[in-house]
């Protein structure tokens, strides 16, 4: 029994470690497209950067929908909070920000991250930014309602809560609150602001977002 037991084990052992590499690399291959473009296509200089998940690499046109304050969009789909943090040289201090705008920590909720957990990694990535730019300002876009989503809407506002709560105390930083105005009169999910999946949304979604995060965007000064 014990001689069929270990090669079980090390055969289960393998298949994790495989799923964790092909995991990894998926991400690792984002990422060396993203450089790609930046060799293609230069950067702006101190740009007002997003980052985050799908939510802000699907929001196609945000360039041109805050094209009065220099952004750019560095968004990886299917991320959660420790991706951001272990590409966050490649995906944010490499652009040399004047500020950081924020949206993850929705895909943790379906590992079954628990609020506290969202918070606390939450926590790593804002020291993680603050470690290398100390005086950028950060804007964290809270956790949206999803409709697919909808079992994990507690806990995502009660991660919401704890990051406010966190960020109120810190300079040159924001809460802002999109989880109230994607919902309807009953307390559920909007739908119609959200494409076929109900996990992504569409422009009326991402049209809340913009008049809910314009006015903490600071213009390039023509200094």
């Amino acid at each position: 029994m014990t001689k069929l037991f270990f090669p079980f084990l090390l055969g289960l052992l393998i298949s994790a470690d495989s799923l964790l590499a092909q995991e990894q690399v998926r991400y690792q291959e984002d990422v060396r497209t993203i450089k790609k473009f930046d060799q293609m296509y230069a950067p702006p200089a101190n740009p007002i950067l997003f980052v985050g998940s799908s939510s802000i690499r699907k929001w196609d046109d945000l360039e041109r929908t805050f094209a009065d304050y220099v952004v750019m969009n560095r968004g990886v789909g299917g991320a959660v909070t420790n991706d951001i943090i272990h590409f966050a040289q490649d995906l944010i201090f490499d652009y040399h920000p004047r500020q950081v705008v924020i949206y993850v920590g929705e895909n943790d909720l379906p590992e079954g991250a628990t609020a506290d957990s969202v918070y606390s990694r939450f926590q790593r990535l804002y020291g993680v930014v603050r470690s290398r730019l100390p005086e950028v300002p950060i804007e964290y876009i809270s956790l949206k309602p999803s409709p697919s989503r909808v079992k994990y809407m507690k806990i995502a506002a009660e991660a919401n809560a704890l990051i406010k709560a966190f960020l109120a105390k810190e300079t040159n930083a924001h809460f802002i609150d999109v989880f109230p105005l994607m919902l309807n009169k009953q307390g559920q999910p909007r739908q119609e602001l959200f494409v076929s999946d109900m996990l992504h949304m569409n422009a009326q979604g991402y049209a809340i977002w913009r008049k809910a995060i314009e006015p903490y965007l600071f213009k390039k000064s023509s200094k």
